[in-house]
């Protein structure tokens, strides 16, 4: 893997919780900062992983502000993904579709308004 999304939250421990419950990510790691908060954290899908963290973090500052982000993952299985998202309590932008280019995919947005994609498109 080369590329590796970032994404800054107003609570990542609350993000945290949402992407694990929602989409099935699991937390690889989280160090804290001061305070508690969330100075970065790795959490891993399939064999990917997105960092995040807290918002006031020093590198945080430079970056675009929270709930601005988006990301597409190629998953197998589209449907279930997107019956747990929805269960979760995921707020669903695009339910599940099937797209001209021959994937089948749906967009859901986290709590603090990322929008994260979900599809079997694989780019080769």
């Amino acid at each position: 893997m080369s590329i590796y999304p970032t994404y800054h939250y107003r609570d990542a421990r609350a993000g945290i919780d949402f992407l694990e419950c929602a989409f099935g990510f699991e937390r690889k790691a989280v160090y804290e900062g001061d305070g508690g908060r969330v100075q970065h954290a790795e959490l891993r899908f399939g064999d990917g992983i997105v960092m995040l963290g807290d918002a006031e973090t020093d590198y945080a500052k430079l970056a675009p502000p929270p709930g601005t982000g988006s990301v597409y993952i190629a998953v197998d299985d589209v449907d279930a993904l997107h019956e747990r998202a929805k269960a979760a309590g995921a707020e669903i932008v695009y339910g599940p579709k099937d797209q001209d280019y021959g994937s089948r995919d749906f967009t859901a947005r986290d709590p603090e308004g990322n929008l994260w994609s979900f599809g079997t498109y694989r780019p080769s």
